[in-house]
């Protein structure tokens, strides 16, 4: 097969890779000072928060697809959860944006106290992509609650990508902070010769160059971004996308098949149905197909990007058929 100019057309513009680092960079600066400061960030979020009936779906379900949520269910009148309830506010500040804590009074919520058939309290569960998950229910030691919720943070990421919105600790004070030293770099220069590899077809060239920066900066998301659009480039530039889709219509228990089809499917700006595709096909198949359709999926997830109502969607949609 001959290879093929492949485009990025109709999905991401490689030209807004930069303004999307400088974004991310705003954000986490914005919940940094929110952690300085106890203030919520500009979009209102907390690491601790009261819920209630009427705000469930939005504070809970909805931004479940960003951050696992942790649910306390308590009442004034229970003495545990006068206990538990503190340790888990600090462990949330601990933390710091892996998972938030929302508080639902069982007095005042009998609906939700009902809907989640909680059987006493205190009892604390997790919503993942807008899926329950019981976690324990009374009093419990400090250890193993740090032992479950270190799961849970493992297993939102594993199973869907989701990471939170880590904050850093803050300085001791403000000379400390100062005189802190910047982080190796810069970056810049190693990040516009990677983008016009990008642009330019070498496609080898753009996933070495964002790789270099990975590796001494894991978490540039500027440099994620570029190398899951570069990947993803390569994969399909030697396909032949007649070959793939016909194979993939007439075997549909097929995931290779159906990754491939998948992948064409993203760079044609098909978003919804590169997500749907892979999403059934975690759903129709087991074992290590199964686990290479969802890691396939979390990667096109990078290549959109995390905001994306779409790939919020498709998480809520994948959480469904692994539960």
């Amino acid at each position: 097969m001959q290879p093929r100019n492949m485009s990025m057309s109709g999905v991401v513009d490689l030209g807004a890779l930069k303004a999307a680092g400088e974004a991310k960079q705003k954000a986490e600066q914005a919940r940094a000072e929110a952690a300085r400061t106890g203030q919520a960030p500009a979009s209102g979020a907390r690491l601790v928060f009261d819920v209630d009936e009427a705000g469930f779906q939005q504070d809970v379900l909805q931004r479940s697809t960003e951050v696992p949520v942790v649910i306390d269910f308590w009442a004034e009148w229970c003495e545990p959860c006068k206990q538990l309830g503190p340790l888990l506010e600090r462990l949330a500040g601990e933390y710091a944006g892996k998972f938030v804590l929302a508080k639902i009074d069982v007095d005042a919520n009998q609906m939700l106290f009902q809907q989640f058939g909680v059987q006493g309290i205190p009892a604390v569960f997790a919503v993942v992509a807008g899926q329950p998950i019981p976690l324990f229910q009374g009093a419990a030691p400090e250890s193993q609650i740090r032992d479950v919720l270190d799961q849970l943070v493992q297993a939102a990421e594993q199973q869907f990508g989701i990471v939170g919105a880590p904050v850093e600790a803050p300085a001791a004070d403000a000379q400390e902070q100062a005189e802190a030293p910047v982080p190796a770099g810069p970056y810049d220069a190693l990040l516009e010769a990677a983008n016009q590899a990008l642009d330019s077809g070498d496609l080898s060239g753009a996933i070495q160059a964002y790789k270099n920066v990975l590796s001494d900066d894991p978490a540039n998301p500027e440099a994620k971004l570029g190398l899951a659009q570069a990947e993803l480039l390569h994969r399909v530039q030697d396909l032949d996308a007649t070959a793939v889709r016909k194979e993939a219509a007439e075997n549909p228990a097929d995931v290779p098949a159906q990754i491939r089809a998948a992948d064409l499917d993203l760079v044609g700006g098909h978003v919804e149905d590169a997500f749907g595709r892979l999403v059934e096909a975690v759903k129709r198949s087991a074992g290590d197909d199964r686990e290479a359709a969802r890691l396939r999926l979390l990667d096109l997830f990078e290549v959109i990007g995390a905001d994306d109502p779409r790939v919020t969607a498709a998480r809520t949609a994948l959480a469904r058929v692994l539960f």
